[in-house]
């Protein structure tokens, strides 16, 4: 068997033994977790608030796009920092890409900010 094969048929076995190792531990779970049904974890919950009676009603849309903003300007964190790590290496071409980055990102933020997204009003 040539080394190029072997390669593969080890990354075949590692993702195989995970594949077993999930299953396994799964199902060990299974079988040693309390099973106690009852009615109320089956209900619907939103906010702590049960959604029965007059006093429900959904979450507003903007929480949910206001915790995507978060989302997406900490990704923009987690790609920034090796860049500044970098920097010097990189030179004006990273210097270029970084701001074209941070200028698309401060494009989608002032978009939100004129669409009000970020009231909490």
């Amino acid at each position: 068997m040539s080394s190029f094969l072997r390669s593969y048929l080890t990354v075949a076995i590692f993702a195989g033994a995970a594949v077993v190792l999930v299953v396994l531990m799964l199902g060990l779970g299974s079988l040693l977790r309390p099973t106690r049904p009852q009615a109320q974890k089956y209900i619907a919950y939103e906010s702590g608030v049960d959604p029965v009676g007059e006093g429900w009603s959904q979450s507003q849309i903007r929480y949910y796009v206001f915790a995507l903003l978060f989302v997406m300007f900490d990704v923009e964190t987690v790609f920034i920092l090796p860049w500044a790590v970098r920097v010097k290496v990189l030179g004006s071409y990273g210097l270029i890409e970084a701001t074209a980055f941070i200028v698309i990102l401060a494009l989608g933020l002032l978009y939100a900010w004129r669409k009000g997204v970020l009231r909490w009003v």
